[in-house]
């Protein structure tokens, strides 16, 4: 080999192991991340009934107190039907006060007076059929009219058991049985009436905690259906991280352990800790699809971040380093 052979193979040796520590730097394993976006507590009120929306005190993006007017509905029908629940409320409370208190005291003259009067007709129908008896074997009355005496008799006697009985009845007063069933029915009339006045204070919809307005989804006039989201506040000091940790580092991540979390458009990361993770899979989202991830299932994770991240808005894409992470 002459010397200048020797001079050009010492760069070629130099050039194939500097290739192979770029090849082996393109194969390094990066670390595994998730991926996700900021999210706030969200407060969803729906609507308690559907009726017209007549004030909306409110707009979207300012910041509300707790107990804060947010928006009103139209009283006018969830009025009437209290008053007509309250109604039937105290129809039931003087039905069963009336029960409790017992026959009135002329009810209880009048059944006598008309006791006396039965006994009275039954004793002259028998007297009747007493003086038409002795006639029947002289031939001096038919058989029918002896028949008719006899019935007019029994009668009578029918007459006087059934006024007997009317007071007895009134005499023993209300049965037991009478109160407990009207007792039910007050519970029942004042239990609906409790339920239209706790609809008519939700008519006026108001803010249960400190958040901020994201979105009225109805305006003024509108009639939204039972149910339908009126209002949808975002609550929280800071936003929290909602990520999607891939299923084979499941075990790397446990509820209180401190992650970064870098935020599309920011070169700083945040400080966040791990607040919730869940127990059962999901199904990746399409913006959390990472590699092989995306034919995996993944556990839905919340990373509660500090103050220096209220500023940030709501649905900012995130990437969290899981490298580390529980160790």
């Amino acid at each position: 080999m002459t010397f200048p052979e020797r001079r050009f193979r010492a760069p070629l040796h130099f050039l194939a192991m500097l290739l192979g520590v770029l090849v082996l730097g393109a194969c390094a394993k990066t670390p595994p991340q998730a991926l996700g976006t900021l999210e706030f507590d969200r407060i969803v009120l729906p609507a308690p009934a559907a009726e017209r929306i007549i004030a909306i005190d409110v707009h979207e993006g300012e910041t509300v107190a707790q107990g804060q007017s947010l928006l009103k509905l139209d009283p006018a029908h969830t009025k009437a039907d209290l008053a007509a629940a309250e109604a039937l409320a105290q129809r039931a409370r003087d039905v069963l006060a009336e029960l409790k208190a017992g026959p009135r005291s002329e009810d209880i003259s009048q059944a006598r007076a008309n006791l006396a009067g039965a006994q009275a007709d039954a004793r002259e129908a028998h007297a009747y059929y007493a003086r038409l008896l002795p006639l029947k074997g002289k031939n001096y009355i038919a058989a029918a009219d002896l028949d008719r005496a006899r019935a007019a008799a029994g009668s009578a006697d029918g007459r006087v058991g059934a006024a007997n009985a009317t007071l007895d009845e009134l005499l023993h007063g209300t049965r037991v049985e009478q109160v407990a069933q009207a007792e039910a029915a007050l519970a029942s009339a004042v239990a609906q009436a409790d339920a239209q006045r706790v609809l008519l204070d939700k008519l006026a919809v108001v803010a249960p905690r400190a958040a901020r307005v994201d979105s009225l989804p109805y305006r003024l006039g509108d009639q939204a259906p039972v149910g339908a989201p009126l209002a949808i506040l975002l609550a929280g000091d800071a936003p929290y991280a909602r990520i999607y940790v891939p299923m084979q580092q499941r075990v790397n991540v446990r509820v209180g352990d401190a992650i970064e979390v870098h935020v599309a458009g920011r070169d700083q990361p945040y400080a966040g800790k791990v607040r919730m993770i869940r127990s059962e899979p999901t199904f990746t989202p399409y913006y959390a699809l990472i590699g092989d991830d995306a034919a995996r299932l993944s556990y839905l994770a919340e990373v509660a971040l500090g103050a220096e991240a209220a500023a940030l808005p709501v649905g900012l894409p995130v990437r969290v380093v899981l490298a580390g992470a529980g160790k």
